[in-house]
C-alpha cells in the first residue's frame, strides 16, 4: 500500500470533470487508478465508476460522480422502510461476497439515520454493520452532495469507537470540496434532465433501487457489494504506515 502514488497535501486535486478537492496538509489522496488498487488491496470490488481517495489518520474516505441528473430534494425520507430494503439487498450483495471468497457482512442498522441539509444540498447518513467471519464492527459514514447533473457521492470508512471524532474531522476536511462551476445544484436550468428518483434512493443505489422496488434485489445487491467499503483489511492493518506516511514531508 504505501507504494501507491499519493499526492500529500496541501494540494488541490480534480474529482474527474465536475468537481474538485482541496487535500490539506497532513492528509492524502489516491486518484482513479491508485484507488482502484487500493480497493483490491483491501478487499473491496471494484466500483461502477472512478473513485478517489483522501486518507486521512484514522478514517479513509472514497469519492465517486455519477451524471444521473438533477436529483429533486422535496422527498420524504421514511428511514425503517429504507432500512428493511438495504437489509434485503445485503442478502443478495453476500452471494457476490461469497463467490470472491470474502467474509458475508450484515446490517446491525443506523449508526446515525438519514439527514439532509437544505443549504448544503447534501444528504448524509451512517450504517452499523457486522463482519460476520472476524466479528468485528463496521461504520461507513455516507454523504451525498447534490450537483446540477448529478450526484457526488462519499463514504468515510472507520472503525466504530472513532467514528464520532472521524465524522468531525471528515466534515472539515470536506469544505475543500466544489463543483465547478456550471455544475452546481444552483445552475439548474429548465431542460437539464432530471433523475427518475429522489432522496431516499440516493442511500440504496439510484437506479438499482427503483428496481428493488419490483423484487430485484440481486440488482440492488449488486450495488451494496460496490457501496459498501471495508475496512478489515484496508484503514486497521494499515492504520501503522498511513500515518508514517502522513508525518512524512
Amino acid at each position: 500500500m504505501a507504494s501507491l502514488p499519493w499526492q500529500r497535501g496541501p494540494v488541490t486535486v480534480p474529482l474527474g470533470g465536475e468537481a474538485t478537492l482541496t487535500v490539506p496538509d497532513g492528509y492524502a489522496f489516491l486518484d482513479a487508478e491508485g484507488t482502484r488498487r487500493f480497493n483490491e488491496l483491501s478487499h473491496n470490488p471494484p466500483a461502477r465508476s472512478d473513485e478517489y481517495t483522501l486518507a486521512g489518520r484514522n478514517w479513509v474516505a472514497y469519492f465517486s460522480y455519477e451524471a444521473v441528473g438533477y436529483v429533486r430534494d422535496d422527498e420524504k425520507i421514511d428511514a425503517d422502510a429504507i432500512l428493511e430494503n438495504i437489509r434485503e439487498g445485503t442478502a443478495a450483495a453476500n452471494e457476490a461476497r461469497r463467490a470472491r471468497g470474502w467474509n458475508e457482512m450484515s446490517i446491525l442498522g443506523w449508526s446515525a439515520p438519514p439527514e439532509y441539509d437544505t443549504q448544503l444540498k447534501s444528504l448524509t447518513w451512517s450504517i452499523l454493520g457486522e463482519d460476520m467471519g472476524s466479528h468485528q464492527k463496521i461504520v461507513n459514514y455516507n454523504a451525498r452532495l447534490l450537483g446540477r447533473h448529478g450526484v457526488m457521492s462519499v463514504v468515510m470508512v472507520t472503525e466504530p469507537d472513532t467514528l464520532t471524532a472521524a465524522i468531525g474531522d471528515f466534515k472539515d476536511r470536506v469544505t475543500g470540496f466544489e463543483f465547478v462551476p456550471g455544475e452546481t445544484y444552483g445552475e439548474y436550468k429548465a431542460g437539464d434532465h432530471v433523475a427518475a428518483y429522489g432522496l431516499a434512493a440516493l442511500i440504496t443505489g439510484g437506479a438499482a433501487a427503483v428496481a428493488a422496488k419490483k423484487g430485484l434485489f440481486s440488482v440492488i445487491g449488486g450495488f451494496l457489494v460496490a457501496a459498501w467499503k471495508f475496512v478489515i483489511a484496508g484503514l486497521v492493518a494499515a492504520g501503522a504506515w498511513i500515518k508514517s506516511l502522513l508525518r512524512k514531508k
